[in-house]
């Protein structure tokens, strides 16, 4: 699977560079979100710009990336789908469950949003205590 990451202190940008997230690509893009996780990354943007088609199966591995960080406190973000990926995302109910932004950009202040937010938890936490 071809892809590049940019990587920052808050968060990894995976910019995914195939037109077709199938079958052929998806069991290496669980294994890389799995992985990106165990090393310590809190939080993943993945960039579906260059993505025109996407399956079930891929579907299936940006759930297991969703689940993976949501249960280690971090967050998953879907950035620029096609409108192919976006449709089908909606027609499966995922866009109740996967977080969606038009662009990078905008995916990239999210997380510096949910970074200040959850400081400001764990300050109020240890002000309680």
């Amino acid at each position: 699977m071809k892809y590049s990451i940019d990587k920052d202190e808050k968060y990894s940008l995976l910019k995914i560079k195939e037109e077709k997230l199938d079958s052929s690509v998806s069991s290496e893009l669980k294994s890389d979100l799995i992985t990106m996780q165990a090393e310590g990354v809190p939080n993943v943007i993945v960039d579906l710009s260059e993505v025109k088609y996407i399956d079930s199966s891929g579907l299936s591995a940006l759930l297991v990336g969703n689940r993976v960080f949501g249960e280690a406190g971090g967050t998953f973000i879907i950035a620029a789908p096609s409108e192919h990926t976006e449709k089908l995302i909606k027609i499966s109910q995922l866009d109740k469950v996967l977080d969606i932004l038009p662009t990078a950009h905008e995916a990239i202040e999210s997380v510096f949003m949910h970074e200040l937010e959850k400081g400001l938890s764990e300050e109020e936490d240890s002000e309680e205590d």
